[in-house]
């Protein structure tokens, strides 16, 4: 059970869940996109998911300057629902589709 509660002890900060649920939507997304769709400053968007990596919930890959952020592939049946929930349940809150509003993929000067 230790794997299960650093999951959900890492998804209970709501910049944290917030994040899950872009990357679970959008996919993989430079941290200057997860920022402008959060209005987060990009050093706050980076620490949080610098936590989620060392949790093992995303993986990165740089591209020139920027780093891209994913979720990783579900290692087990709770991952696979939770980024399920993530993008079928979670996509209707009010905040959340507040930042998908403000998502706009490519900002940080390449457009996908």
């Amino acid at each position: 059970m230790r794997t299960e509660t650093t999951l959900f002890k890492i998804l209970s900060d709501s910049t944290r869940l917030r994040l899950a649920v872009m990357l679970a939507v959008q996919g993989e997304t430079c941290v200057c996109d997860l920022a402008a769709a959060l209005g987060e400053a990009d050093f706050k968007v980076s620490r949080h998911l610098g936590i989620m990596r060392a949790a093992g919930m995303v993986e990165t890959r740089r591209e020139g300057t920027w780093m891209y952020y994913k979720l990783v592939e579900p290692r087990n049946v709770l991952e696979g629902c939770l980024q399920d929930c993530f993008r079928d349940c979670l996509k209707s809150h009010p905040l959340v589709k507040k930042d998908l509003q403000h998502f706009k993929k490519g900002s940080c000067g390449k457009s996908s």
